[in-house]
């Protein structure tokens, strides 16, 4: 089976099964489906294998972080509508920063757990799960959103390699 039929088929089915995994068993850990697909994404940008699922988890988790305490800063800035921007900025350039350390250089992965992450606060404001969960506490879950995503994306690569060499 050519290649791109294989992906087709692996990533369809797969996707079935991740949406099913999201709104059922994980939706109890507050775990967001689009973030997961961000990160199934980011794998293949990444390069997929064993590397690219690494720098997915680790990169977009970092963004995450650098996310969150970019929406803290920005609440804690007296600077009205300045704040969430000089937050951003200052967010995007510890970015850009840590990326001379190896393990952080892949910046877009990190733009990517960045926006998840604000992108999460921004649709559920200062109850940001519907569960009195602020954006500390939905680091968790975009982590955890982030693993399951690269982790359909490792699998989705290797099933495609499988039928692709079956034909």
């Amino acid at each position: 089976m050519p290649m791109l039929f294989a992906l087709t088929v692996s990533i369809g089915l797969l996707a079935v099964v991740a949406t099913w995994l999201f709104f059922g068993p994980l939706a109890a850990l507050d775990a967001q489906v689009w973030q997961a697909f961000i990160a199934w994404a980011c794998f293949y940008h990444c390069g997929g294998k064993i590397t690219g699922t690494r720098d997915t988890i680790i990169c977009m988790s970092f963004g995450a972080v650098i996310g969150m305490l970019a929406v803290i800063l920005a609440g804690q800035l007296p600077l009205g509508q300045f704040a969430a921007p000089l937050a951003v900025g200052i967010g995007a350039s510890v970015i850009v920063l840590a990326s001379s350390i190896s393990w952080l250089s892949a910046i877009p992965a990190s733009v990517y757990g960045f926006a998840a992450i604000a992108g999460l606060w921004l649709l559920g404001g200062e109850d940001t799960l519907g569960t009195g969960a602020t954006v500390v506490n939905a680091l968790l879950p975009t982590v955890l959103s982030i693993a399951v995503g690269a982790a359909f994306g490792y699998v989705s690569e290797a099933l495609a390699g499988a039928l692709a060499k079956k034909a």
